[in-house]
């Protein structure tokens, strides 16, 4: 019951995004430094997320990470607090869990690491803990990450195009990938298609 009243909340937290409005969600604050076409570089400060591992397929684990973790934002948690839904969702790869932006990436062993950001209001010390053990909150690192923007599903197989798409841009420009690709996500899988954003980025170094 209470994984059915987290996807209910948060259905009608987020029931502006069925015609693509995002209606008052917070996201993470950045800074642009720089472009490569279409890809925007931006300068990410620390932040907070919630995050939990999951070992299936994509699509599978971003529906079974974003219920876990809604059931922790909408009072799973130790003190029963509500915690505002914030955009985007990551999902990344275990490997880079502790350094990348809700983002999605896989590790060799096939585990997906899906991730909500906390609101910049709270601190480790003011965040309830989770009721659930697979879900913990960790403390992410300020990070330059180069992004590119498109709009669609966000399919495995787009993703897989758009990461691709990504990496041939930065070659060649001053930005030296230094992580995996990951994959961002900021509407619910209702929004229509031409209306949705969704992200890939990857982190960045710059050359001197």
């Amino acid at each position: 019951m209470q994984k059915i009243a987290a996807v209910l909340s948060a259905i009608a937290l987020t029931g502006c995004s069925v015609v693509g409005i995002r209606s008052g969600t917070e996201e993470p604050k950045f800074e642009v430094v720089g472009a490569v076409g279409s890809v925007e570089v931006r300068q990410y400060g620390p932040r907070i997320a919630a995050e939990t591992v999951i070992a299936a397929d994509e699509d599978s684990a971003r529906s079974a990470g974003f219920r876990r973790i809604a059931g922790y934002i909408f009072g799973g948690n130790t003190t029963n607090a509500k915690i505002a839904m914030t955009a985007p969702v990551a999902q990344s790869s275990e490997q880079i869990a502790m350094t990348a932006p809700v983002a999605q990436s896989q590790d060799a062993s096939g585990r997906w690491v899906v991730r909500f950001f906390m609101p910049a209001s709270y601190t480790m010390a003011s965040l309830p803990t989770p009721n659930d053990p697979t879900v913990r909150l960790v403390e992410v690192p300020g990070e330059t990450m180069a992004v590119l923007r498109f709009s669609g599903f966000g399919s495995v197989s787009a993703m897989d195009d758009q990461r691709a798409e990504l990496v041939r841009a930065l070659k060649g420009s001053k930005w030296t990938p230094s992580g995996v690709p990951v994959a961002w996500y900021y509407d619910p899988p209702w929004t229509l298609p031409f209306l949705r954003r969704n992200e890939v980025a990857v982190p960045v170094t710059e050359a001197d």
